[in-house]
């Protein structure tokens, strides 16, 4: 008799077809896109943390400012822009495209 997790795990693999094995091209490709992705990452924080110590700088001068809060939002923003456009470039190979 089968567990009510098999039963489940059966029916999810009847409902999405979309869930077959990679081919090693496809693997190869999904690496390459995370390690493009990480160099874009890493490239905008260095950058925009370059401008947060120069923010926190002239705050710490006394200049009243809001620039530090600005980058620090950017920063989030762009974390997140960058991993969804991973997360879409990965899902287009998954499907098999390019």
């Amino acid at each position: 008799m089968k567990s009510a997790y098999e039963l489940a795990m059966e029916r999810l693999a009847k409902a999405e077809p979309a869930a077959r094995a990679l081919t090693p091209e496809q693997k190869a490709r999904l690496a390459e896109i995370d390690r493009v992705y990480q160099g874009k990452l890493a490239e905008r924080e260095i950058f925009l943390k370059q401008q947060l110590d120069a923010a926190l700088g002239a705050q710490a001068a006394g200049q009243q400012t809001d620039e530090p809060a600005k980058i620090r939002k950017q920063i989030a923003s762009e974390k997140a822009r960058l991993e969804e456009e991973r997360e879409e470039e990965k899902e287009r190979v998954r499907r098999g495209g390019r």
